[in-house]
């Protein structure tokens, strides 16, 4: 009961006006608008397969997609389904195929899913006109084409197939400006967003445009290179900042302590600086770990210490050691800060997770967000290798909100151009 009352919570908290038109806002409008229309579906169905086997070990991505599919098919839509599974580099490999991705949709929605061998061609719209409504056909994998991520626009007209409705349900890839994520919505009359898709902006540019204060984002992963233009943006917004994995360590640096070695981005170093400095200025707070767990190597022998960074800036890292998590005073300060917070997002893993010595930091944070949840405050897991720590610690349930979709929940959060969210129709 406690979980259903703190999910209402968590949406009369963001329940502001999406952007843009969702499939039930097209039916609510056109009431007929699916029926027997051929509908082009963009889904995220690349998901993790066992190397030997070639099973899906995760179908998190799939079972996400199952509402919009679930409508569509109850609206009476063809529904013709497309995504891209690795990177085969615009060739045909039988290890990238959607086969196992339909066979699993088929167990989960008990019901066929025609497949094909191509995604275009002949064969791809003869199975198309030869759909009924309540159908569905799922495409060959669409990177089998070079085509697909130079998103040419005759290959998106052959991957359209005539379809007049184009719903987007893939955040995971709407920071692509691809054939089946932007170019195929220029030849269908309605271009709305999908369940998966319209919860992922509702929450995530929700939390940043309009967040509930204390706003405290924990940043981490290896490179600061790749996270400096989301912690600009977060400058504008944020109250507290905190600092971790091994990104940190550029940032140690920046401060004038000698990290041994760790991984350190030294060009990046005056960026770092020029951030700390804008941070003050603004009065966020830009939270440091003070101290780490290190080590000699990175792997399942390796045996930890620990370093406090005193006011003494001669004493840090040794060389021959390198920083691989945060340690328990920076845990300390990162959970009195979180507690305090209304609402948190988070990108990054605050140590080498997969390795258990190194795990604590991003356990804690795990922990402590989903004890932040529980007490009326809003979580939002950005993507990335977060979700899998979460998942790892069995806390996916106890957070507001996992975002499938790494680098588009980074550059949402960035403010960047979102090409697979810019093409679809506004309210």
């Amino acid at each position: 009961m406690f979980a259903i009352r703190q999910r209402v919570n968590i949406i009369k908290q963001f329940n502001v006006r999406g952007y843009k038109k969702t499939i039930e806002q097209l039916v609510k409008q056109h009431p007929q608008a699916l029926q027997n229309a051929l509908t082009f579906v963009r889904v995220d169905f690349n998901v993790p397969l066992d190397k030997k086997t070639g099973e899906i070990t995760d179908d998190t991505r799939i079972k996400e997609a199952l509402p919009t599919i679930k409508y569509l098919k109850d609206n009476g839509a063809k529904v013709v389904l497309a995504s891209h599974c690795g990177r085969p580099k615009g060739k045909f490999n039988e290890k990238m195929t959607m086969k196992p991705m339909a066979e699993r949709l088929s167990s989960l929605i008990s019901t066929n899913v025609q497949t094909v061998s191509d995604c275009i061609g002949d064969n791809v719209t003869e199975a198309v006109n030869k759909l009924n409504g309540g159908e569905i056909l799922m495409l060959e994998n669409t990177r089998f084409h070079k085509e697909e991520e130079a998103n040419d626009s005759d290959f998106a007209k052959k991957l359209s197939n005539g379809a007049k409705v184009y719903v987007n349900d893939a955040f995971g890839t709407a920071h692509r400006a691809h054939a089946s994520t932007e170019g195929v919505a220029k030849y269908c009359d309605h271009k709305v967003a999908g369940y998966l898709m319209d919860k992922e902006l509702r929450f995530l540019k929700s939390a940043v445009d309009k967040p509930v204060h204390p706003f405290t984002a924990i940043i981490g992963g290896a490179k600061v290179s790749t996270k400096l233009p989301v912690l600009n943006s977060l400058l504008k917004k944020c109250d507290n900042i905190l600092i971790g994995g091994a990104m940190m360590y550029t940032f140690i640096k920046a401060l004038g302590y000698p990290v041994g070695n760790s991984l350190v981005e030294d060009d990046f170093i005056p960026m770092v600086k020029d951030l700390l400095t804008k941070a003050e200025e603004k009065g966020v707070k830009v939270h440091i770990p003070m101290d780490t767990i290190v080590a000699d190597k990175v792997n399942e022998e390796a045996v930890p210490d620990f370093i406090n960074f005193t006011n003494d800036k001669s004493k840090g890292i040794p060389d021959g050691k390198l920083g691989l998590d945060i340690g328990p005073e920076a845990i300390k300060t990162f959970t009195d800060i979180l507690l305090k917070s209304k609402t948190v997002i988070w990108n990054g893993p605050m140590g080498v997770f997969e390795i258990k010595q190194f795990a604590t930091g991003t356990n804690s944070m795990a922990h402590v967000l989903a004890e932040v949840t529980s007490n009326g405050g809003t979580t939002i897991i950005g993507g990335g290798d977060s979700v899998a720590a979460v998942n790892k610690a069995g806390l996916s349930s106890k957070m507001s909100h996992i975002s499938t979709g790494g680098g588009a929940s980074l550059e949402l959060l960035e403010g960047a151009p979102m090409p697979g969210v810019a093409a679809l129709d506004n309210e």
